[in-house]
């Protein structure tokens, strides 16, 4: 039996899609835990445009290093990238995506909504992550130790 990570099939953007349709349907399913409260929608706003600031800080770096994006491959990185926003966090894509859902949350203005934020990290956490830093490993040894 093999039990190296193996990335997952789904596309981390396929599981937030599905986190955010789920998000919505539940605030249709349990009505009861919407909340509001002046400025949401601004809140709503300001997260996002953080999520893209953040997203688009890590897509550029990976960019400017040559080296892929895609999160299914990972095993076909050319450069470790640890500058830019990635002196401050390995995952600053992940980062982007889970503050979008959490604006996406905070616009819906219902608590269980988000858990939507929540199972979007475990689900990094626990399934892609490993996998990522699994080949990285491999391509990149003692550097990526030490990143």
């Amino acid at each position: 039996m093999n039990d190296l990570p193996r990335p997952p099939r789904v596309p981390p953007l396929a599981v937030a899609a599905i986190v955010f349709v789920a998000m919505w349907t539940i605030t249709r399913v349990a009505p009861s835990f919407a909340f509001d409260f002046g400025g949401r929608r601004l809140a709503a706003l300001e997260l996002l445009l953080l999520a893209a600031a953040i997203g688009l800080a890590g897509a550029g770096s990976f960019r400017r290093a040559r080296t892929t994006v895609n999160p299914l491959q990972p095993d076909r990185a050319s450069a470790l990238v640890t500058t830019g926003i990635y002196r401050y966090t390995r995952n600053p894509m992940y980062v982007a995506v889970a503050l979008a859902l959490l604006a996406w949350s905070v616009y819906l203005g219902h608590a269980l909504a988000l858990l939507g934020a929540v199972a979007f990290v475990a689900w990094m956490d626990r399934r892609q992550i490993p996998a990522e830093e699994h080949a990285l490993r491999g391509l990149f040894g003692a550097d990526f130790e030490r990143y």
